[in-house]
């Protein structure tokens, strides 16, 4: 007899339960994520050591919004395995903005300003601990690394990596690069939007296995010394612009140019040879180039401009 046919008032084993679900194909079960506070395995091994980062603000502009959250898991990792190693060091803090936190921003991470009052990140504990790391990695690190590097500039001069943009997840199969999508997928459900159990979901996340064995740790890892390129397609034909956008390219009004990334020196010639066809109709012309290394991506700040012709 099987739990479904057991009393109702039969105390039943949870764990039991789920794995009798997990067999029956009209069914998926989630676990509640655990947070792990040591990941053992060897050590004397050749490590790399990492911090995964995560922030809650009261807003999404860094130039006129503050911090009021900031959470850090520092951990080695094993870069023949990818897997992390050891204890893994926690830093969290609530931070005061000065400023009333926005109702809505309340609402999506619960914290209110009776929990930051008088609160402050300690700039010494954070400099100690992003001084050791040889990469620092946020899931979407284009929003996160601007609002710490203007308030902690130890920041600045750290390589850089983000496990949304510096993974192709369509690619390995996901249906979204969504944080709390990828952990599902994985069997892990968690509370979302507090900063700590983000960057503890993220952790085994990219601990996890991609398609080719690789773990996201070591995917990331590897991904430090390639250079990503803005490339900005100058003098584009108005008439083009639904391929651009159809490309994957965006419009910047400013500047008023089409614009795509590129995260390595072979798409970036790919993209030449498109847009030298489908854009320029094999016209010559010359396309502008930003290229940004881990010391610079995702930061508000440029890295270095040339001009290519295509």
């Amino acid at each position: 007899m099987s739990f479904f046919d057991s009393p109702v008032d039969t105390p039943a084993d949870p764990e039991a339960m789920a794995q009798t679900l997990a067999q029956h194909p009209d069914f998926r079960v989630l676990r509640r994520l655990q947070p792990v506070a040591d990941y053992g395995g060897q050590q004397g091994k050749a490590t790399q050591r990492v911090i995964v980062l995560d922030t809650e603000t009261t807003g999404l502009d860094s130039k006129s919004e503050s911090i009021i959250e900031l959470a850090m898991l520092s951990v080695l990792v094993d870069t023949v395995t990818g897997l992390p190693v050891g204890p893994v060091t926690i830093y969290e803090s609530f931070e005061d903005p000065g400023k009333p936190i926005p109702p809505q921003i309340t609402e999506i991470t619960g914290i209110d300003d009776s929990m930051v009052k008088g609160q402050r990140i300690d700039d010494a504990a954070v400099t100690a601990l992003v001084q050791e790391a040889d990469l620092v990695v946020a899931h979407n690190a284009g929003f996160d690394r601007p609002f710490v590097e203007a308030r902690l500039p130890v920041f600045a001069s750290k390589s850089w990596n983000c496990s949304f943009m510096g993974i192709d997840w369509k690619k390995e199969g996901s249906g979204s690069a969504k944080l709390e999508f990828l952990a599902s997928e994985r069997g892990w459900f968690y509370d979302a939007h507090r900063a700590q159990v983000d960057c503890h979901a993220l952790l085994q996340v990219l601990a996890s296995p991609l398609a080719d064995g690789q773990t996201g740790l070591l995917r990331l890892l590897s991904g430090m010394g390639q250079t990503r390129y803005k490339l900005r397609a100058m003098g584009a034909p108005f008439e083009s612009k639904d391929k651009l956008k159809a490309r994957g390219y965006r419009w910047d009004g400013e500047g008023r140019v089409w614009w795509c990334s590129l995260a390595s020196d072979d798409l970036l010639d790919a993209e030449c040879d498109w847009l030298r066809e489908e854009v320029y109709g094999r016209r010559t012309a010359r396309v502008q180039l930003e290229a940004l290394d881990s010391r610079v991506q995702y930061s508000s700040r440029s890295g270095q401009v040339s001009e290519r012709t295509v």
